[in-house]
């Protein structure tokens, strides 16, 4: 009689699957393949690698990504790139082509994420983190994320932190501290109104935007 070893003898595979479906959320299976017809979406359903999701006006989704979580925004497009178990490291890939995201990244107890997200512009890798992200703005939640462009350039957003693309600069990545800096600048010339320079607050606090963007890559 053969012997089992003790002990599981390999890794159990990551699912991608709907959880919520909120209006017209399609799926188009394995991307480029011989058959591109869209079909409904309903929790439950799992998304196989290369399944394309897209997501209408005033709709929205969540999936679960192995032991990740991703809340699709309206007006969105993205494909499941890959996911699987290599070694004790969970590996999400996902392109963004369109819209928003947010995902929430936690590892399980001895084992690690490596979560991507690439857009046109920039890509972005995570380990341990909430983000949102739309192809171009980085608001970083949780963790820390570094930004990679195709230039080559790289910025690492820290916990409350916000970056993005500043398309008019050749898509130069913007640093955390010019991010926030740049929301002062609509406040500055209404200070030039006051008459006074000691009417002028002594520190200005940014305010928080509604809405991120993120792209997330690790080395």
């Amino acid at each position: 009689m053969m012997m089992i070893p003790a002990g599981p003898a390999f890794s159990q595979t990551p699912e991608a699957r709907f959880l919520e479906v909120n209006g017209v959320v399609e799926i188009k299976e394995q991307e480029g393949g011989a058959s591109p017809d869209w079909k409904r979406a309903a929790p439950g359903d799992l998304v196989d690698s290369n399944t394309v999701v897209s997501t209408g006006l005033k709709s929205s989704a969540v999936i679960s990504l192995g032991s990740s979580r991703l809340e699709v925004r309206p007006l969105t497009m993205l494909t499941l790139r890959e996911l699987v178990m290599r070694g004790n490291t969970e590996e999400t890939v996902l392109y963004l082509r369109t819209g928003r995201v947010r995902a929430v990244v936690n590892p399980p107890a001895g084992q690690n994420v490596d979560f991507t997200v690439s857009a046109p512009i920039v890509t972005a890798s995570v380990r341990g983190t909430s983000f949102e992200f739309d192809g171009i703005h980085l608001q970083v939640d949780d963790g820390r994320v570094l930004l990679t462009g195709a230039n080559r350039q790289k910025v690492y957003v820290a916990r409350e932190q916000r970056s993005y693309v500043d398309e008019t600069s050749r898509n130069r990545i913007t640093p955390p501290f010019e991010a926030e800096a740049a929301l002062l600048r609509p406040v500055l010339p209404e200070l030039n109104h006051t008459g006074s320079s000691a009417e002028a607050p002594e520190t200005m606090i940014a305010p928080k935007p509604d809405s991120t963007l993120i792209h997330i890559g690790w080395p």
